[in-house]
């Protein structure tokens, strides 16, 4: 394995081993404050919160933005200690997305100071919860984040490019009946049983594909909880689920909302209640920075998940997912990434930034 694997490997365990589950990213933040202050040297720091911005753009060349979240979903009870196992590093956020910070942080600390375009780095807290509480937002709200002329999220992709996101719009579902003894159910309504022709009509109901910009991604709607009754000899008078409504780059969260409570509607919901709207992201491959990494051989694919891609736009920065995880991984117990692809983005990264 070469020199630079090892570092790389080396770096992702490290930061493996300072647990940073979503709201508890300050021990990250502050160890990473303390690598800018150290080996990057010159470089301005600004810090929001637990995120950081390190570096400023050039003004005589382009400048890319590496945006990586410092957060990883929680810890899990089978989860064990951050480790290297022959070619992969083990450890919660291995993939998502400690690998790739480690390589964003390798390439400040490598990449010379005349290449062609310019790094910057974009550290940030609380990506994995609700859309309002992210970091990036903070981030944004105080003038830290500067223009750029590209962002590379680091979300695992496997070393592909993927292009845009998906939105994602939660939204809770009430189902109103009567309450009755269960010896006499005809006295009461059934709010359960209400909800039936909803949950009917979802689980006959195919993904439906969008091809947005020569992509294809999947529109999908699934129910992620359901609660309802109050004892087990009680008719339930009031049942009430999460659904999740995931659309393609180009429909806007007003249009999605109006689906989403035109299909409840229909199906006999009582209140239909939005909780967390996250809006698609668009999907920008004719940036010419976004042509020459593709042009390095890189697949482009279509991120069929929610990630800040969308949240930059919003701001007006082109941005892509680009990272050396893997996305089976992302969330899993025993996460892993592969140091052989910690090496593969590198190199492909530093010879966007070198040769430009």
């Amino acid at each position: 394995m070469s020199e630079l694997a090892e570092r790389l490997a080396a770096r992702t365990l490290e930061l493996c081993r300072i647990p940073s589950p979503i709201g508890e990213e300050a021990a990250l933040c502050d160890r990473l404050a303390r690598f800018a202050e150290e080996r990057l040297p010159g470089w301005p720091l600004r810090r929001v919160g637990h995120s950081l911005v390190v570096g400023e753009p050039a003004r005589d060349r382009p400048t890319v933005a590496l945006v990586g979240h410092l957060d990883t979903v929680p810890l899990f009870p089978e989860d064990g200690p951050p480790r290297r196992e022959g070619g992969r590093i083990v450890g919660k956020g291995a993939s998502d997305m400690k690998g790739g910070l480690a390589v964003a942080l390798e390439l400040c600390e490598r990449v010379p100071a005349g290449a062609r375009i310019r790094p910057l780095l974009v550290l940030y807290e609380r990506e994995e919860g609700p859309y309002s509480e992210n970091g990036l937002e903070g981030l944004f709200a105080a003038g830290a984040i500067p223009k750029v002329d590209l962002a590379l999220c680091l979300e695992p992709t496997d070393g592909a490019v993927q292009a845009g996101c998906v939105g994602s719009l939660h939204a809770t579902v009430r189902f109103r009946g009567r309450a009755a003894h269960s010896a006499r159910p005809w006295e009461g309504r059934n709010a359960v049983h209400a909800a039936g022709p909803l949950l009917a009509a979802l689980e006959r109901t195919p993904a439906r594909e969008v091809v947005a910009d020569g992509l294809s991604f999947r529109e999908v709607f699934s129910v992620t909880r359901l609660s309802g009754g109050k004892a087990r000899n009680v008719v339930p008078d009031l049942c009430e689920l999460n659904l999740n409504y995931r659309f393609a780059p180009g429909k806007s969260l007003a249009e999605a909302e109006a689906e989403l409570r035109s299909l409840c509607g229909e199906h006999g919901a009582s209140e239909v209640e939005p909780t967390d709207l996250s809006p698609s992201g668009p999907v920008c491959l004719g940036n010419p920075l976004v042509r020459r990494l593709l042009a390095q051989g890189i697949r482009a694919e279509p991120k069929q998940a929610w990630t800040d891609v969308a949240r930059l736009a919003q701001w007006g920065i082109d941005a892509v997912n680009f990272g050396p995880g893997q996305p089976s991984q992302a969330h899993q117990a025993g996460e892993w990434a592969e140091i052989e692809r910690l090496e593969t983005v590198y190199r492909l990264l530093e010879r966007l930034l070198v040769e430009g």
